[in-house]
């Protein structure tokens, strides 16, 4: 059955990731751990404009996209996440993945269904 996911993700990152490898490599793993398959990507690099700088990532799914940016010049750096599906969402699994995958100092998500709107179904904080 198709399913529209939509999970926004702002969190505060103590030491936050500058390697583009790295960012790859997270992104490979998610799509791993919540049974997604990966169709491009995923591509990962470092902007370096000031006022903008930090590490983007991006991998196209099968069943849509995952994305993330993180502002390094501040601390501790801000991560914008977001992960959209029309798939079945393991959201406990993304939230693991995200502790694990960077040393956050906060997080705070909201899970919308978006197959008619905009409809909140779960928000939180970690």
């Amino acid at each position: 059955m198709v399913q529209h996911k939509h999970v926004l993700i702002n969190a505060k990152v103590l030491e936050p990731m500058r390697d583009p490898v790295e960012g790859c490599s997270f992104l490979t793993q998610l799509v791993k751990a919540i049974d997604m398959k990966v169709i491009q990507g995923p591509y990962s690099s470092y902007v370096n404009v000031p006022g903008n700088r930090g590490l983007t990532g991006i991998v196209m799914i099968e069943t849509s996209h995952i994305a993330f940016h993180i502002w390094d010049e501040q601390q501790p750096g801000l991560l914008q996440f977001d992960l959209y599906t029309c798939g079945e969402l393991k959201m406990e699994v993304v939230l693991m993945s995200l502790r694990k995958g960077f040393n956050l100092a906060s997080l705070e998500y909201k899970l919308f269904d978006r197959a008619d709107g905009f409809v909140l179904e779960q928000h939180g904080r970690l």
